[in-house]
């Protein structure tokens, strides 16, 4: 991977001098800073993402049908693009099925120990990664989570791929900062970035895999700074996915859904319905969690023990379904996209009339209680995909029932399918645009937006103060990231002047510092984290970051041709009578360390840095005291 990212970083720099010729010469440096800094990381993050989450579908894949198909018997419901290898046509082997999730679940306990975090969903981790971690997760979920997850779900976990991947992407995003020693921004956008490659490797749904990633972080707004880079990542996961499997939906869908206004209120009751469901399944998990803290045995035994339980109640109900001459797993274990499928494509083996209403309804009960089982007691598998499926399996269930009720032959079962798919997830998870998008993606049909912003409307409001995520805050002013201190009635009274560095001897650039003079007086200032450029009439009118030339030094090859005036961005500064709160929300929209002080006649006074402000906040500032560093008489270190 660091070859890589040198690679990828060199091609950038060679690109550089071509792209210089393109824009104006004022703003050549930050469009240059945004492709090289912003858009190469998130390809790296996008290609290993990528990469990694087509080897992780194909090898649950295999391992599904070995175990589940081959060993046990189990013949899996499959949604049109997921199946990837011929079926297995073993016999059904009910003592095997019993016991192989709960095999599963122990391992998956077992490799807990190592790493805890990997237990559950983890959607929820990778939103805590991001508020709570400044985005690191630690570098052994790359490889804890896929073994936990493939143990769990290829065993017959009831849970999905997604989650997983999610916090697998974020892992990938937050290892490729720290290998390009990226500052905590840079390395939240990309495990963002991350997050929507591995949603985008896994349903190939580069749109709404970007949206998603930046929605889902909060209850009511967006990550917006990371939307580009979640679709750049996003479109490179999906290239690299389709690469190796080939272009296709989730779903197939053999139909248009022609849009009649009259049926919107059959939809805004399917909303309702959906809300109810949702309530249910959150409730269904939580009770789950509280029976498992309670069950025999350390923390990293209940998975077997959800396992076993797994296992003993879809066996029950498999030998119960054969009596009524069904023959198919009812996508109790695994995802359930293929229950789905089979509502979409409204199968024989689900009966005429009220039924396929019955057995819909039936099959979407159990995934609530499989799903609750395997991801409260600690499995490694997502709640993403039995989100979708037990959307899916009750709109369908509705669009049956309605038909059947008012007689309405332009009514589509498969398109309150689809509906409900988006409105369960998009609703428990706040994330209604990019599960408006994400369900078009998945079906690769846009017939049904009207009716699913419609049900998404409903089910997000009547949701508000429930959700799947616990570690979603509900907008960037209630994160940890962005949330005010608790103190900030000191920062809005303490001024710069009382919390600034009178730095001694600061290096000034001019627009014509060659890079070896800049790398040499960075070295001889490593205190130094920003650098004023001075224009040719001696006033400021830009700076460059202490990590920008830390980056310029390890590119040796165009030293040669690169000054301050390439790099520099355009200039942030304070003046010694402005407030601290003032100055901290300056600092979080720039991407340096330290601000410089300037007073009212031009002149550099100072350096204000994240520290000093932080120990503002915390009381715990003190006044630099002459002969420490960076105190002292304020002088001028020119570099011509």
């Amino acid at each position: 991977m660091r070859r890589l990212a040198a690679q990828i970083s060199d091609w950038l720099v060679e690109s550089r001098e071509g792209l210089l010729s393109l824009v104006a010469a004022e703003s050549a440096p930050l469009d240059l800073r945004l492709v090289g800094r912003t858009l190469g990381h998130a390809a790296i993050v996008g290609l290993a993402a990528g990469l990694v989450g087509a080897a992780f579908f194909a090898v649950l894949e295999y391992g599904q049908w070995f175990l589940l198909e081959v060993l046990a018997g189990y013949e899996p419901l499959r949604a049109h693009g997921e199946r990837i290898i011929g079926g297995g046509g073993g016999e059904l082997r009910p003592w095997l099925l019993v016991l192989l999730p709960a095999l599963g679940g122990l391992g998956c306990g077992l490799l807990s120990l190592l790493a805890p975090e990997i237990r559950g969903g983890g959607g929820n981790e990778a939103i805590a990664a991001f508020h709570l971690h400044d985005g690191k997760i630690r570098r052994r979920v790359l490889w804890l989570r896929p073994a936990a997850t493939f143990l769990t779900l290829s065993t017959g976990g009831a849970g999905g791929r997604e989650g997983p991947i999610m916090h697998v992407g974020g892992a990938i995003g937050s290892w490729v900062a720290s290998l390009l020693r990226l500052g905590p921004r840079e390395r939240r956008i990309l495990l963002v970035a991350g997050i929507a490659a591995g949603i985008s490797a896994l349903f190939r749904t580069p749109l709404g895999a970007a949206i998603l990633a930046v929605e889902v972080l909060y209850r009511d707004g967006f990550e917006s700074d990371a939307l580009i880079p979640a679709v750049f990542s996003s479109v490179i996961a999906y290239s690299v996915v389709i690469s190796i499997f080939g272009e296709s939906t989730l779903f197939a869908v053999g139909q248009s859904f022609p849009f009649y206004p009259r049926h919107l209120v059959y939809y805004a009751a399917l909303a309702i319905v959906i809300a109810l469901a949702a309530v249910v399944f959150l409730q269904s998990l939580d009770a789950v969690r509280r029976v498992a803290k309670r069950l025999p045995g350390p923390a990293w035994l209940r998975p077997a023990w959800g396992g076993l339980a797994l296992g003993a109640m879809v066996t029950a109900l498999l030998l119960l379904a054969r009596e009524e001459g069904i023959d198919h797993g009812l996508g109790l274990l695994g995802g359930g996209y293929g229950a789905v499928q089979a509502a979409i494509d409204g199968a024989d083996w689900l009966g005429a009339g009220w039924r396929a209403v019955v057995v819909l309804s039936l099959m979407a009960l159990g995934k609530i209680l499989a799903a609750s089982i395997t991801i409260g007691s600690g499995g490694s598998a997502g709640d993403f995909a039995p989100s979708l499926a037990i959307g899916g399996l009750l709109g369908g269930a509705f669009g049956f029932a309605a038909q059947l009720l008012f007689d309405d032959a332009q009514i589509q079962p498969a398109a309150f399918a689809l509906v409900g798919m988006g409105a369960f997830y998009g609703g428990i998870a706040h994330a209604p645009l990019a599960a408006l998008v994400l369900v078009c993606e998945m079906a690769g049909n846009y017939d049904l937006l009207v009716p699913l912003m419609l049900a998404l409307g409903v089910v997000y409001v009547a949701l508000r103060k429930r959700g799947l995520y616990s570690a979603q805050p509900a907008t960037q002013r209630d994160s940890p990231v962005y949330q005010e201190s608790a103190s900030r009635s000191l920062l809005a009274s303490a001024t710069v002047e009382e919390a600034m560095s009178p730095a001694a001897a600061p290096a000034i650039f001019d627009r014509d510092t060659s890079a070896p003079e800049m790398i040499r007086h960075h070295g001889s200032a490593s205190w130094q984290e920003v650098f004023p450029v001075r224009g040719e009439d001696g006033s400021f009118v830009g700076m460059v970051s202490a990590e920008t030339v830390r980056l310029l030094a390890s590119q040796p090859d165009v030293h040669g041709w690169t000054t301050a005036g390439d790099l520099m961005e355009p200039l942030v500064f304070v003046r010694p009578s402005d407030d601290l709160r003032t100055a901290a929300e300056r600092l979080v929209t720039t991407r340096v360390r330290a601000l410089p002080v300037i007073d009212a006649s031009g002149r550099l006074v100072g350096f204000l840095d994240q520290v000093r402000i932080a120990e503002t906040a915390l009381g715990l500032w003190r006044p630099a005291r002459r002969g420490e560093r960076g105190a002292g008489a304020v002088g001028t270190r020119e570099v011509g």
